[in-house]
């Protein structure tokens, strides 16, 4: 019979105020699901020890879960703190010690306290560009206060596959009890991807004073310098931007066709202000809001369900991106300079994960 505490703290004070006996109370409270036995039990507890608390000790006593085997648990879970990459899973910890994996589980969250993260992609930073970044971002910070940010216009292209991103790890497929691997049907258990899937590439811009249309580059083209001016910015995403606002802040990466130094000369003359790339830090996509915001959430809805074509994925990254709250980008633009901050206390390192 399991009691709730609640139920526990109750017939504890019914019991030593009023006397009432494991009849009574079941005639007091015939609404709960208690048995007799089990109030003559905790009864009996109460008048021994006047306390409802769990005694020392109590329950199944422990096997697996030795001094011994929690000691081996935690050097093949932790070894990573000094050697990245070498820890064990827990099924391999469980294979190794010759325990359940349930019972690795438990050692690790209830013996020794460990919580779980899970790992992210991010962008690999050499030592000189820890050190760009540090420095890059105080430059930012200086020259672009809070007052500011809201006309920085957010630039970045990225291709999106008719194949469904995909993350095989919790995919399961179940069957009859007493069915065969064999006897399944192939169908359903392979997940097929083609292996050259077809793909587009688009280009955005975005700010807190709104954003542009989203930009196709067309197939099979390779966005050298040329046509990432001719193109993309002069034909466009500069005339939208002019829409939204006469001054504004124009943004890029580091990508080649964006620090080519005509791509720079031609900047100088037609925006305002832009960023340029010896300002710009290296490898960050964590510092920018369409990467670290905006494509995820347009990956979210372009991949709802399964794409037939390059026709439809372009349908769906149009209704996507039609569809995109801009309270999603104001949100992305607002942590800019938050992400800035932290980026300098990482020292330039990675630092999404120390994020407010």
């Amino acid at each position: 019979m399991v009691f709730t505490e609640e139920d526990k703290i109750a017939i504890k004070f019914l019991r030593e105020n009023k006397h009432y006996g494991a009849k009574r109370f079941l005639e007091e409270f015939p609404s709960k699901p208690w048995s007799r036995s089990g109030l003559k039990r905790l009864i009996k507890k109460i008048d021994k020890t006047g306390s409802i608390a769990r005694s020392s000790g109590a329950g199944r006593p422990r096997t697996a879960r030795c001094d011994d085997t929690i000691k081996c648990v935690e050097q093949l879970a932790m070894s990573q703190e000094d050697n990245p990459g070498t820890h064990s899973t827990q099924r391999e910890i469980a294979r190794e010690i010759g325990i359940s994996q349930p019972t690795v589980q438990r050692i690790l969250k209830k013996d020794l306290r460990l919580r779980c993260f899970k790992k992210r992609r991010a962008t690999e930073l050499t030592e000189a560009n820890k050190v760009a970044r540090l420095r890059r971002a105080r430059q930012l910070l200086r020259k672009y206060p809070a007052s500011l940010v809201n006309f920085i216009v957010f630039t970045d292209e990225k291709v999106f596959t008719v194949a469904r991103p995909s993350n095989t790890q919790n995919d399961r497929v179940y069957a009859l009890d007493g069915m065969r691997k064999k006897e399944v049907s192939a169908t359903r258990l392979l997940r097929t991807r083609p292996t050259f899937s077809h793909s587009v590439m688009v280009s955005v811009g975005v700010s807190a004073l709104g954003r542009t249309s989203i930009h196709f580059i067309e197939p099979g083209v390779k966005v050298n310098g040329q046509y990432y001016r001719d193109t993309l910015l002069l034909q466009g995403l500069l005339p939208e931007i002019r829409e939204l606002s006469e001054y504004f802040i124009f943004q890029q990466d580091s990508a080649p066709a964006h620090r080519a130094r005509e791509t720079v000369e031609l900047l100088k003359e037609e925006t305002p202000d832009f960023i340029p790339p010896t300002l710009w830090p290296p490898n960050s996509p964590d510092l920018n809001p369409v990467d670290y915001k905006v494509w995820s959430v347009m990956q979210e809805k372009v991949y709802q369900h399964r794409i037939k074509d390059v026709g439809e994925l372009h349908e769906r990254i149009v209704s996507a991106w039609d569809e995109l709250d801009q309270r999603v980008i104001d949100t992305a633009v607002r942590q800019w300079r938050t992400r800035l901050h932290v980026c300098i206390k990482a020292k330039g390192g990675y630092f999404e994960h120390n994020l407010p």
